[in-house]
């Protein structure tokens, strides 16, 4: 079974790995993801070297439909959040299999 990582188990690696006090790691991480939220919200790419990409694509309206009842639905115009892996994580999940 796959287990899921949390913000608060990174919380609890910095406080038993590096030693910073439960506090100090939960305002690190908060920071950290403050700031990549901050960073899309105004338009900003956010790369994270070995890491990945976040960015923002705008989706057009587009015609749906409804899944239950089958009805055609218009699905408007929204933002959404992207995620492209970068190499190095690709090259590490590969190796990991």
């Amino acid at each position: 079974m796959n287990k899921t990582l949390t913000k608060k188990d990174i919380v609890n690696h910095l406080n038993k790995e590096i030693g910073l006090s439960k506090t100090e790691s939960k305002l690190i991480v908060e920071g950290f993801f403050d700031q990549i939220k901050e960073a899309l919200s105004s338009g900003e790419e956010v790369k994270i070297s070995g890491f990945g990409n976040f960015e923002l694509i705008n989706k057009k309206e587009r015609p749906g439909r409804n899944p239950k009842t089958g009805e055609e639905v218009i699905v408007s115009a929204r933002r959404v959040v992207t995620f492209r892996s970068g190499r190095k994580l690709r090259k590490r999940i590969s190796l990991d299999d």
